[in-house]
């Protein structure tokens, strides 16, 4: 083929791509490409967010109650322990001596109690026997005043009679004193066991304070000694050791930061999906048992009544969501994030929430089917020109090839991750403007438009 037969061809090859490109931009002006969509009908759900982390209900920190050197360390860090479980121990030379000579004094006043007890009853036997001998002199006393009456008993022998019988007297008023005397050393004795008793509940207190048991059924959570380290009681601001942390993994919570803005939506009871980090794939289904009341500080953790700073900065409210059914694969301080569910709309009438778009009335520009503008909307002077939500509704009237929309106000209600309620304005069926964003940002009332089937404009308006 000739060099000039390549040049012709050329020339028409670029001729009949001019004439195809301009015929492509006249048949394209006058009109914007929009993506759209359809209203449909679903189930709208509203969820809030929160990240935190999983906290057992209920945790302690088992500290030392003695001080001293830890002899057994009995469980591990991870170890799950029933309640009453012996955990570990701690030196109790000292604790256990004292025991043991508490009981030896108890013991010592017990006897003393048995020897009182056995004088009082001496005394009590000595009594009765001055008592009968009493009785007798008195009988004798008796017969001797009526003999000495008669002249029949002589002044000596009455005399002997009556002091015989004083003696006796004195005798048993000296008996009884001595049972008073041998009631009370006893009532000591006594007095003294109890004392005893009572020092040597405080040393065994003391004794069992070196011995650490789990407080109820759970699972070790840290165990920050070994054992062989010393260990010590804490003192007015000095806190003491700390032996171990003890989780009580039975009720377990995912502890979250909602943002303030979403708070208000939420409420005791409202079920929640929680997911952890740490364990892919799996959902756990819970409910919203706690609300916190005090903000806190996004920056600091702190709540903003413990503040001293007025800067303005975000803020979240604590929320406990409480798992139904917890698994063993759970452990404290794994990341969580929970969805709640604040509102749910079953068979509702929905949009995609990026069709919404702000409009007033005067921005409501009329065109003619050549896109040309003939007026803009004429407002009540009385009227407010106040921006109101819609959508751009997507005609079927076909003008020149080409589409029509139409700015139409809408009323919303529950809204969901990616589409909205509508509860009026629209029907299900409907085709809407969805994108792109800068495209829907300036899009006109009756403006031409041709729907973008390529994909790229869609992919733009969902990420703007």
């Amino acid at each position: 083929m000739s060099a000039k037969k390549i040049v012709i061809i050329a020339l028409v090859l670029i001729v009949a791509a001019g004439v195809i490109t301009f015929s492509v931009l006249r048949a394209q002006s006058g009109y914007v490409k929009v993506v759209t969509g359809k209203v449909e009908r679903g189930t709208i759900t509203a969820t809030v967010s929160g990240t935190g982390e999983i906290k057992p209900k209920t945790y302690v920190n088992v500290g030392a109650t003695a001080f001293g050197r830890i002899t057994n360390l009995n469980v591990r860090e991870g170890d799950k322990v029933k309640r009453g479980q012996v955990l570990a121990t701690i030196e109790n030379v000292q604790a256990k001596a004292g025991v043991d000579a508490q009981q030896a004094t108890i013991a010592s006043a017990k006897t003393d109690v048995a020897s009182y007890v056995a004088a009082e009853n001496t005394a009590q036997a000595v009594i009765d026997h001055a008592k009968a001998d009493l009785e007798q002199k008195k009988l004798d006393y008796a017969r001797a005043q009526e003999l000495f009456k008669d002249q029949l008993l002589s002044k000596q022998d009455f005399d002997s009679k009556k002091a015989a019988y004083d003696t006796d007297v004195a005798t048993l008023a000296q008996d009884e004193a001595a049972l008073v005397q041998a009631r009370a050393q006893t009532a000591s004795a006594r007095g003294k066991v109890q004392e005893a008793n009572a020092n040597l509940r405080t040393t065994y207190d003391t004794l069992n304070k070196t011995t650490s048991v789990a407080p109820f059924d759970g699972i070790v959570t840290n165990l920050p000694v070994r054992q062989g380290e010393t260990v010590v009681i804490g003192i007015q601001n000095a806190t003491g050791s700390t032996l171990m942390t003890l989780a009580d993994m039975s009720v377990i919570t995912a502890e979250v930061k909602v943002d303030e803005t979403d708070i208000v939506d939420l409420k005791l009871g409202q079920s929640a999906d929680v997911s952890v980090d740490a364990i892919p794939g799996k959902i756990f289904k819970g409910h919203v048992t706690q609300i916190g009341d005090q903000a806190i500080l996004r920056s600091t953790g702190i709540a903003t009544s413990q503040s001293t700073t007025g800067t303005e900065e975000a803020k979240d409210f604590k929320v406990v969501v409480t798992l139904d059914n917890p698994s063993d694969e759970l452990r404290p301080g794994l990341s969580a994030t929970a969805k709640i569910t604040t509102a749910q709309q079953p068979n509702a009438i929905s949009l995609p929430i990026q069709a919404l778009t702000m409009r007033k009335p005067s921005e409501l520009i009329k065109k003619d089917d050549k896109g040309k503008t003939v007026s803009a909307a004429t407002t009540s002077s009385s009227a407010p020109d106040v921006a109101e939500q819609g959508v751009f509704v997507v005609h079927d009237e076909h003008h020149n090839g080409k589409l029509k929309v139409v700015f139409v106000p809408v009323k919303t209600g529950v809204t969901g991750a990616t589409d909205i309620e509508v509860l009026s304005g629209l029907k299900e069926g409907d085709t809407i403007v969805t994108g792109p964003y800068k495209i829907l940002r300036t899009l006109e009332n009756n403006s031409l438009v041709k729907v973008d089937t390529t994909g790229g404009s869609s992919a733009a308006a969902q990420g703007s």
